[in-house]
């Protein structure tokens, strides 16, 4: 019939295999090449820690472009929802070890991060179910704030350099309490008015 195809559109399915979730892949394989950099030596050599930090920016910046690309050109895919975030815990895990391994970051910092992290992924895991839990505007600011924060310690700063980094690192602390237990808000919220919609 005439007009049935406005009526009823046909809904293109997007295949896991796009250029969005190829960035996200492309991140997870810089993790490793990062930390390669990150401990050429003893550590704390300065060419390496340039590149170190050259490598980290890099896989920040496929996070950024990797939500752009799906959003504008329709590559969302439940799979890149999951990935995404998770890749971003690769990286940022990473980070916070290798530092904390070389002493540049006190192990409590990293633990309260990680912490954060590792909970709200075992809790995405866990309502997977009900569809995947998307990152908030929120988290994602704590995403950037982290990165922003991880690639100051990376690189060899001293003096008031050091100083900024270290008020950068506690906004990203800060960020990241908060946003963890508005997930978890959020999560026992939704389990609580499901079974009301049925």
């Amino acid at each position: 019939m005439p007009g049935q195809s406005e009526v009823n559109p046909v809904v293109p399915r997007v295949g896991v295999a796009n250029v969005a979730n190829m960035l996200t892949g492309v991140r997870m394989a810089l993790v490793p090449v990062f930390l390669a950099a990150l401990f050429v030596g003893d550590g704390h050599e300065t060419t390496w820690r340039i590149v170190a930090f050259a490598i980290f920016a890099t896989a920040v910046i496929t996070d950024h472009v990797d939500g752009r690309i799906a959003r504008s050109y329709g590559m969302v895919t439940e799979f890149g929802k999951l990935a995404d975030p998770i890749a971003d815990k690769a990286l940022i895990g990473a980070a916070l070890i290798g530092l904390s391994l070389l002493g540049d970051l006190p192990w409590w910092v990293t633990a309260v991060i990680l912490v954060r992290e590792i909970a709200v992924t075992v809790l995405r895991f866990a309502v997977l179910r009900r569809g995947v839990i998307p990152a908030s505007r929120g988290g994602k600011l704590k995403t950037l704030v982290q990165a922003m924060a991880i690639g100051l310690f990376v690189m060899p700063l001293s003096g008031p350099w050091h100083s900024g980094a270290w008020v950068m690192m506690w906004a990203a602390i800060v960020l990241t309490v908060v946003t963890g237990v508005d997930y978890a808000v959020s999560a026992v919220r939704d389990a609580r008015d499901r079974p009301a919609d049925r």
